[in-house]
């Protein structure tokens, strides 16, 4: 099941399925038409010449314009789709590129304009005319007419598509949405039960015999079968712990998982199908993808926001909108429950999972960007203004620390870059909202002297 959910995410995001799925629908479309057309009486299409009075010669000529155009066309929108690509790729970053071709108003336009061709060609073979025996499908015909009428429409809109699809806001809001919605799909993720308090006071790694799990194969992590990792631990009755995370580089027979047993026994050296099977529960592969990597969406938008602060760019707007992206999903976060490390089932650990945390994600998405800015005043404010929403969002003490360590950062980067002191004074004012609205976050849950919540 991991492997087909990684297969069909792969091929969902590519430029070549839909286009087939409808060339496959004209196919039937046009077989259809030209079977109908051959049941069917045609003296009722002598009341409508012009729409249905083309003889052999003219329909043939007619679908012959209409698939040379289909097919140039195509090749127009294949080179415009690879030009905003290379676009795309230099401006703002190669980890968007996934976003493009998996874009279904890209792929429906170009499945289009092909499968028009593909239906003038099937129903071109079908035409009799003279001593081959007389049979012109009219509706197919007519039918050709009208695609080629709707085809001016598509062209239209795959323009006026492209030209939106570009603009740095759009694609940073595609970003944000596609990240937000693996942020709802992941949190909260239940592996077992988690460990209870007593259990995790009792858990030693130290007191196992681990035995490492090497790679098959060299690549990215891009998603755990943790429900297979959770199955392998109950039949051996031990423990499994993940080496890698999910987005990690693993290098080809590189630790992968550790297993141990809770017999105090040695694992032992695993046969070639128990290697197989635990390093199936890993999908790896070339590139990091979204469906259960969180961390690569925030990649995505803090590449934007670097290039964007390059010194050959220097679009701070750009580099502020990702900031403002960045922040909401952070807020999304900061009231969620993470997957915590330690999972059991009937009173003993059985997976120790390498999950992110708050601060994992949350230096993800700041300090390359704050780094970044150097003496940029707006950015800096910007990142205060961020951290400043994602308080409001959380009570817990060590999350609300997280964050007013990431506070303390941009104030020293500002005293230390900032040229002018009205610069320096207008971040310490934030930074002293940003503190005090943290302040308040972490009082908000804790009982007032008459036992009651402010």
């Amino acid at each position: 099941m991991n492997r087909l959910r990684l297969a069909w995410s792969n091929v969902n995001s590519s430029l070549w399925f839909v286009p087939t799925l409808m060339v496959t629908a004209a196919s039937g479309l046009a077989y259809g038409l030209v079977m109908l057309d051959d049941s069917i009486e045609h003296e009722w299409l002598q009341d409508y010449p012009m729409l249905f009075g083309a003889g052999a010669d003219g329909a043939r000529g007619m679908l012959t314009a209409i698939a040379s155009s289909m097919i140039t066309v195509a090749g127009l929108i294949f080179s415009l789709t690879l030009a905003t690509l290379a676009q795309v790729s230099s401006q703002y970053t190669p980890r968007v590129l996934r976003n493009f071709m998996g874009d279904r108003a890209n792929q429906l336009v170009l499945g289009f304009f092909v499968s028009i061709f593909v239906y003038c060609l099937i129903v071109l073979r079908t035409i009799r005319g003279g001593d081959e025996g007389k049979f012109i499908p009219s509706l197919a015909v007519a039918g050709g007419l009208v695609l080629a009428l709707v085809s001016i429409g598509v062209l239209i809109f795959f323009i006026h598509h492209i030209a939106s699809s570009i603009q740095a806001s759009t694609i940073i809001a595609r970003a944000a949405a596609e990240t937000q919605g693996a942020l709802e799909n992941l949190f909260p993720e239940q592996l077992g039960q988690e460990a209870t308090a007593s259990e995790a006071t009792d858990w030693r790694e130290t007191d196992h015999q681990w035995h490492a799990i090497l790679a098959l194969r060299s690549g990215y992590v891009q998603d755990v079968d943790n429900e297979g990792l959770l199955d392998f631990a109950r039949e051996i009755n031990g423990v499994v712990r993940m080496e890698r995370s999910i987005g990690s580089f693993v290098a080809q027979e590189a630790p992968l998982v550790s297993v141990a047993r809770y017999d105090g026994q040695p694992f032992g050296t695993p046969d070639e199908k128990t290697r197989q099977r635990l390093c199936g529960t890993y999908g790896i592969g070339d590139l990091r993808t979204i469906d259960q990597d969180l961390g690569f969406g925030f990649r995505q938008l803090v590449d934007i926001a670097l290039k964007a602060l390059s010194p050959g760019v220097n679009d701070t707007t750009t580099a502020i909108l990702c900031v403002d992206q960045l922040g909401a999903l952070l807020s999304l976060l900061a009231d969620r429950k993470l997957n915590e490390p330690l999972r059991s089932e009937g009173g003993r650990v059985r997976v120790v999972a390498r999950s992110p945390t708050f601060a994992t994600y949350t230096g993800l998405a700041f300090d390359q960007v704050r780094s970044s800015a150097e003496g940029n005043v707006a950015v800096l404010l910007r990142l205060l203004t961020a951290i400043e929403t994602v308080a409001r969002r959380t009570s817990s003490e060590d999350r609300l620390a997280t964050l007013q360590q990431q506070a303390d950062r941009v104030r020293k980067q500002a005293d230390a870059m900032l040229q002018f002191e009205h610069d320096k004074q207008d971040v310490f004012a934030r930074y002293l909202a940003v503190g005090n609205t943290i302040k308040a976050a972490a009082q908000s849950k804790k009982p007032s002297p008459e036992g009651k919540g402010f």
